[in-house]
């Protein structure tokens, strides 16, 4: 982890803007999320705002853009492909997931979409299973933008705050004991995410009456 953090840290700042927009956009256009979860990359560009490698409200803007159209590609990939979609090897072996969070967008319709936000499966499907589902593109929209605000606000925000953390212990140990601190706020927070996941996924395959 310390090495990607570092490798991140020296990328030139237009870059950084790049690789979180790109990676951001396709979690949710593409399904890369179950390969490399967005999150983890606005939380490494958040970081590296603080520490003056790119611009704070440049990472802002991109996450959270990047969010918004990556989402609203998923839903019109849904929407044109319909149930086939639903076909694809990568959601064929993950049937169980996908059934919750098609039961949670049947039950909260619109809201699902802004909930689903926040948990990496579900980002990455809830705008398909939306398109499939031939929700209103306004209704959509209403919920994917906030949801994209709120959460890219949120992730790059505590990413800030971990660049905080690696610039005090930086300036007071130096650069390889400031990555190790770095790469262990962000594995925290990863974790932390990583067990609300599991807590949501357990909730939402109990039998329901």
């Amino acid at each position: 982890m310390s090495g990607l953090v570092d490798r991140l840290l020296g990328l030139p700042g237009w870059l950084v803007l790049l690789v979180a927009g790109l990676v951001v956009f396709a979690e949710d256009a593409l399904f890369v999320g179950f390969v490399l979860p967005g999150e983890t990359v606005a939380l490494l560009a958040g970081a590296a705002a603080k520490l003056g490698h790119v611009s704070l409200t440049g990472v802002l803007i991109v996450v959270v853009v990047a969010a918004i159209v990556g989402d609203t590609v998923g839903y019109e990939v849904g929407r044109h492909l319909g149930p086939r979609v639903l076909q694809l090897p990568v959601l064929r072996t993950r049937r169980s997931r996908l059934d919750d969070a098609q039961d949670l967008l049947a039950r909260r319709g619109g809201t699902a979409v802004f909930l689903g936000r926040w948990i990496a499966f579900f980002r990455a499907v809830m705008p398909a299973l939306a398109g499939v589902a031939r929700m209103p593109y306004p209704r959509f929209l209403a919920f994917n933008a906030a949801g994209g605000l709120a959460w890219g606000a949120a992730v790059v925000l505590v990413g800030y705050v971990a660049g905080a953390s690696y610039a005090r212990v930086e300036q007071s140990l130096g650069r390889d004991a400031a990555l190790a601190v770095l790469a262990l706020v962000l594995v925290a927070v990863v974790v932390w995410r990583v067990r609300g996941r599991r807590r949501a996924a357990r909730s939402g395959s109990r039998p329901r009456s």
